[in-house]
């Protein structure tokens, strides 16, 4: 054996591999393995909120090792048919040794370079904006405008459509399907009218089953097979036919993909220490599962649908240093904020989460979440160009200086993340007329962009 398992051999494990419920594999399979392997490796306990990030390299070598022995005890279970697909230890270390250590996303001059990074790597994360938080559809081609015109950001993704030509998107219909086609000719308007017709994109977040990327990606005037697709599938560490349905479309189309699942803090894999074992576990998998080019390794805390609390900010340092140091993988993460726009503790918990992400060794970070994603139109160009200045300038910060960021910037807004601030929509954020940020917003944008340099991160103060 020479690469990953084939795609027609994975398949066939959706039929073939050893059943078990989904009942089995959440209340049992996930917490008992994870709960062993904790032992194993003498990691319970390890996460402390008082240190909410992680400086020590050798505990991050030894959750990886933690996560690959996971990984090949367990395997995805397909949801579909209950069944187990698993990988040998040969198969895994294959797809890793032959998962692209760089990759290049769009096309000419305006296209970015994906590499592998490891911990203050002085090659910077690469920043794609925004997350798919709904967008309304009249607002919807301003958006993905003056996202992609922001010089910093490297690569579109943006916002999310619930209408077609004002019709309600009905998931799994022919309508998601027409839909994921006119978001896509969409989304390459605005890339040419922001005189960047080459950059890359991530499509289609719009997409909730198969359907929605059959129109979109790789179909004439849509997303091109030079973006990365988009494949999402459930926690915890499972995967279902519509991911694999949007995984052998991409392959079909010569295409490339990123795709992820997080592990949930509280959730099945337990606290902190056994969700990020889970997370990179799921990660490792979906190079020799999902045949995929840019990885995972996301992870939310259920109490709150975020990561920049302390429990998760310890775990975001812990997975991305893990994977960036032992692997040559293109690693993905996301920082989830749940404040919004208009807010300053929205900038602050860009600032914190995404220079984790970046300091760890992240290639790629796609955000912000601005609100949780909870609310339509909830999101903004400007906080999308902090998380693109904030990725870049953070990349080669020693991990101690992100921390000191992290104890000053975090106890400001902890104690909102219960009950955050959701701030205001686009259109009051924005002048519509003018297209350029509220003098209010602006000033906050200018005021936390001011505490980030004093505190180190070595942002441009224009």
């Amino acid at each position: 054996m020479h690469n990953k398992p084939d795609i027609l051999e994975i398949l066939g494990r959706t039929q073939t591999g050893e059943y078990c419920t989904q009942k089995e594999w959440d209340t049992k399979r996930i917490p008992l393995t994870i709960r062993s392997i904790l032992k194993e490796h003498d990691l319970a306990g390890a996460c402390n909120p008082d240190e909410p990030v992680n400086t020590d390299f050798d505990l991050a070598d030894r959750f990886y090792a933690a996560g690959y022995q996971a990984a090949l005890e367990l395997g995805y279970l397909c949801t579909d048919t209950e069944r187990i697909v698993g990988v040998s230890q040969e198969e895994l270390d294959n797809a890793l040794k032959y998962a692209p250590a760089e990759i290049w996303v769009g096309e000419g001059k305006d296209a970015t370079l994906l590499r592998a990074r490891t911990p203050s790597d002085p090659y910077p994360m690469k920043a794609a904006t925004s997350l798919g938080i709904t967008v309304s559809e009249d607002v919807m081609p301003d958006m993905l405008y003056l996202i992609a015109r922001e010089p910093e950001v490297d690569i579109l993704e943006a916002g999310s459509m619930i209408t077609v030509r004002g019709r309600e998107v009905l998931s799994g219909t022919p309508i998601e399907t027409l839909m994921g086609y006119e978001h896509g000719v969409m989304h390459r308007e605005a890339r040419r009218r922001a005189g960047r017709e080459g950059m890359g994109a991530i499509g289609s977040i719009s997409a909730v089953t198969e359907y929605g990327q059959f129109g979109a990606y790789g179909t004439p005037g849509g997303f091109r097979t030079s973006d990365l697709a988009l494949i999402l599938f459930p926690s915890e560490m499972k995967v279902d036919y519509r991911t694999l349905h949007k995984v052998v479309h991409t392959l079909n189309m010569g295409g490339i993909m990123k795709c992820d699942s997080p592990g949930m803090i509280g959730g099945m894999p337990g606290p902190a220490e056994g969700a990020t074992v889970s997370s990179i576990a799921c990660a490792l998998l979906s190079y020799a599962i999902l045949q995929n080019h840019v990885g995972g390794g996301e992870i939310y805390d259920v109490r709150y649908l975020s990561n920049v609390n302390r429990e998760g900010l310890w775990a975001l340092s812990v997975i991305y240093q893990a994977l960036s140091r032992n692997t040559h993988t293109l690693c993905h993460g996301i920082a989830n904020q749940v404040s919004g726009p208009g807010t300053e503790n929205l900038l602050r918990e860009i600032a914190t989460g995404v220079s984790v992400l970046a300091a760890s060794g992240s290639s790629l970070t796609t955000g912000p979440r601005s609100a949780g994603g909870k609310l339509t139109d909830f999101i903004t160009p400007l906080e999308c160009r902090f998380v693109a200045e904030v990725s870049h300038a953070a990349s080669a910060m020693s991990i101690e200086n992100v921390k000191g960021v992290v104890q000053a910037l975090l106890p400001k807004y902890e104690d909102s993340i219960k009950e955050p601030d959701l701030g205001i929509p686009f259109q009051k954020a924005y002048n519509m007329d003018t297209l350029e940020p509220t003098p209010e917003w602006e000033a906050m944008y200018r005021k936390v962009k001011a505490e980030c340099i004093e505190l180190g991160i070595p942002l441009d103060s224009h």
